[in-house]
This record gives structure tokens, C-alpha cells and sequence, in this order.
């Protein structure tokens, strides 16, 4: 088992900087996902790690040894693809059994690796099967065996799951991270999806123009964004923004959001009383806005006159679309919320849960 460190890599193709300056310590064990939207980097980190791109500056460890110039097979890695890549031709045996056959793994270990993946993976009776007999989600459990049959120091996953239904996907993301604590291994995730990083990391790697914009576990990045990107990118839906102005009202810090005034809460007040007269970006969460009428006990409300635009049931909740004067924002609301469209009706913020980003560099002021 090994630890991984980009230290100052950057990969060019040409003029475009698709990595730039990634600096990051994945611990031996630790579940890490790069995550954000196409283009943003994370899968050509993968394959950099894995040495089928070549770094442009900087270094990449495995352990202690230098990578940059070891070929990929001798990295000790072992890599699952979107396309899964199964031979056609051959049984899921001899997919599992390919790559140790190629090193000269001796049959009786081959046999015992296969045998023994194929156990923790639920698919012993599946050897004897070639790929076009089995279903999207019994080939990406073939994809995952052939690469624990290895038994390498990290595993690097590029988006795995992306082919399977909705349904497959949530069991798959439970069955990779019960194998990533059984098997004890780094594993190194690029999806995305911002639900399966929030569900499977151990650290979550966010993302966006081949800049890491954040790295921490997943609820301090849920609950402390550190700027309007990586906010907007991790919740679903996504957070509400709004252009605002912080005020001084009545000798109390406020939030002036055109249509309505929201009071900042009495011990977030000296934070953002520097920035009295500013413009700034107001931050809340459609979970922390609520119907009044069933606001949970105990936090610090403020609470604001709307009009219900559209509403989707979800059954454990509703999906409400609000809209002020100049404004809109959604709401998740309880549901035995009695919005209905076109209802005039009183939301409720949680404003022990409000961010504020500055205006001009939209990093989160804290």
C-alpha cells in the first residue's frame, strides 16, 4: 500500500494548461475523489498518476519513488475505465486472469486471485461467461476484479459507473467503497457526479479550468465552500445566489438583497462588518429554505414574502421554485408544506447556514 503526492504538476497540450500547478497528498488508504465538470482537469490527473500522459512540470510519488519516467505497468497500479475494456473474446476468467499471465504469475496464484475477487465481487458464477452475457452492471464488477486480482499499491478509477442505470449506480457506489474498506487501499475516483464524490470520499478534490479549487472531507466542503464555484458545484439542486450589499440597519450588520433584508445573525456580525457599503454574493442552500409554516426548532430565522412559481413532489420533500419581485430561489421544503402554484407565502432562511461571497473574486468571506 502506498501514498500518492502531486507536487506542482502541470500538463500541457499545445497552449492549453489542462492541469495547472496541482499540489496534493493522498495518504496510504484514503478514498479520494477529483470531481467537477468536463474539461476541468480531473481525469487527465488520473492519467498522469497512471503514466499514460506525460507531466509536463513537476512530480508525481507513489510512496517515496519518483514515477514521472517508470512506465505504467511498472507503477503498481491498476486502473478501471469508463468502457470497462473486457475482452470479447474471452470468459470473465480469463479477463480477471489476462494481466497476471502476461507478468508470469504462476497458475496456482492466478487461480487463487481470480477465485478470491471473484468471492468478494458476487460473481463466482460468472468465470465461465464472456462480457456479451452480462449485464452493465456484472461487467463493471468484472472491470473491478480484474483490477484487485493485481493486488496493487493504488487504484485508479475513471468514472466507473457513468454506463449503469440510476438504480445500479447507487448499489455499485456501496459496493466500491465496502471494497475500498475491505481491501484496506488507496483509491484514487474521478467522477462528475458531485453525489457519488460526497458519498465515497474520504476527501473530495474539486475541480474546475485544471485548478484545484478545494480539498477536504465532504461535509466541510458541503458546509464550508470556499468560493462560488465549488458552492454552486456540491449540493443538489444547487445553492441559491444573490446579489447583494452588506448594510448597517438599526446598528445591526444586514444583507440588503434589493427585495428583501435579511438581519446577519449576532455572531457572524463582526465578520462581515468590514465589508458595511460592499457588494457581495448571498449564499443559501435550498435546504435551509424553508415553508415557515414547518421551519425546524432552534435556528435563527429570517423571513421573507414570496410567490410559489412551480412545485415538484418528490415525496420526501418538495422542490419549490419561489419567486420575489426581482428575484428567484428554490426551496426544499417539508412535505406537508401546502405550497401550491401561485400561492402568496412566507419562506424562512436558516441564517445559521447563509454564505457570503465577495463580489469580485467570489471567494466566500469568512
Amino acid at each position: 500500500m502506498a501514498s500518492v503526492t502531486y507536487e506542482h504538476v502541470t500538463k500541457r497540450f499545445g497552449d492549453v494548461v489542462a492541469v495547472n500547478d496541482l499540489n496534493v497528498h493522498i495518504p496510504d488508504k484514503e478514498f479520494l475523489v477529483f470531481v467537477g465538470p468536463s474539461v476541468c482537469g480531473k481525469t487527465t490527473s488520473l492519467r498522469l498518476l497512471a503514466g499514460l500522459e506525460e507531466v509536463t512540470e513537476g512530480n508525481i510519488y507513489i510512496g517515496d519513488r519518483l514515477v514521472n519516467d517508470v512506465p505504467p505497468k511498472d507503477r503498481d497500479i491498476a486502473m478501471v475505465f469508463q468502457s470497462y475494456a473486457l475482452y470479447p473474446h474471452m470468459t470473465v476468467y480469463d479477463n480477471m486472469a489476462f494481466g497476471l499471465k502476461l507478468r508470469k504469475t504462476p497458475k496456482k496464484e492466478i487461480d487463487r486471485r481470480v477465485h478470491e475477487s471473484a468471492k468478494i465481487l458476487g460473481i463466482e458464477n460468472l468465470l465461465d461467461r464472456k462480457p456479451k452475457q452480462l449485464s452493465g452492471g456484472q461487467r463493471q464488477r468484472v472491470a473491478v476484479g480484474r483490477a484487485i486480482v493485481r493486488e496493487p499499491q493504488v487504484f485508479l478509477m475513471d468514472e466507473p459507473l457513468s454506463n449503469l442505470d440510476a438504480k445500479l449506480r447507487v448499489q455499485a457506489r456501496a459496493e466500491i467503497s465496502k471494497l475500498h474498506l475491505r481491501l484496506g487501499t488507496t483509491f484514487i475516483y474521478v467522477t462528475h457526479d458531485q453525489m457519488e464524490a460526497m458519498t465515497m470520499g474520504t476527501r473530495i478534490a474539486v475541480m474546475k479550468d485544471g485548478l484545484l479549487q478545494q480539498i477536504d472531507s465532504p461535509q466541510v466542503i458541503y458546509d464550508h465552500p470556499s468560493n462560488v464555484f465549488v458552492a454552486g458545484f456540491i449540493g443538489s439542486p444547487s445553492m441559491n445566489f444573490i446579489d447583494a450589499k452588506i448594510i448597517e440597519q438599526d446598528g445591526k450588520v444586514a444583507v440588503d438583497c434589493t427585495d428583501f433584508v435579511l438581519e446577519v445573525p449576532e455572531d457572524r456580525a463582526a465578520t462581515y462588518r468590514p465589508y458595511i457599503g460592499k457588494e457581495v454574493i448571498f449564499g443559501i442552500r435550498p435546504e435551509d429554505t424553508h415553508d415557515a409554516e414547518y421551519t425546524p426548532s432552534g435556528i435563527k430565522k429570517a423571513e421573507v414574502e414570496t410567490k410559489v412559481d412551480v412545485t415538484e413532489l418528490m415525496g420526501s420533500e418538495v422542490i419549490v421554485y419561489l419567486v420575489t419581485e426581482n428575484l428567484q430561489f428554490l426551496g426544499r421544503f417539508d412535505p406537508r408544506t401546502s405550497a401550491r402554484v401561485g400561492d402568496k407565502m412566507t419562506v424562512a432562511f436558516n441564517m445559521d447556514r447563509m454564505h457570503i461571497f465577495d463580489k469580485e473574486t467570489e471567494m466566500a468571506i469568512r
